[in-house]
């Protein structure tokens, strides 16, 4: 049984920085793309940022981009995001999601992802 896990969400001001986590577990991830996307009240799903477990190659959101970074630990099964200089309207829901190889959307497409975490809440306060 795949489960996703997150974890480290917080409070912090606007400016700072905040790393959140995903545990992985339940099977092998190699080859699967792993992602972040964060959700606000009364807003859809955005896509934060991507990982492909095995070459770690990467890809961002424009917001997110010299902002954002996702990384993995291969030997941890764990997936991280580091966000500084957040801003107020990055206050969500972020939730990390697991896509098997294979998928005909994008890999910023929520419909990529076949697992989800329960997702960790960030508020950055202004």
């Amino acid at each position: 049984q795949v489960q996703l896990v997150e974890s480290w969400g917080g409070l912090v001001q606007a400016a700072g920085s905040l790393r959140v986590s995903c545990a992985a577990s339940g099977r092998t991830f190699t080859n699967f793309d792993m992602a972040w996307f964060c959700q606000s009240p009364g807003n859809d799903r955005s896509f934060v940022a991507t990982i492909r477990w095995s070459s770690g190659s990467t890809y961002n959101s424009d917001s997110a981009k010299g902002r954002f970074t996702i990384s993995r630990d291969n030997a941890k099964n764990m997936v991280y995001l580091q966000m500084t200089t957040l801003k107020p309207e990055e206050t969500a829901v972020y939730y990390c999601a697991a896509g098997s190889p294979g998928s005909v959307f994008s890999v910023s497409d929520y419909r990529r992802y076949d697992y989800w975490g329960q997702g960790t809440q960030v508020t950055v306060s202004s």
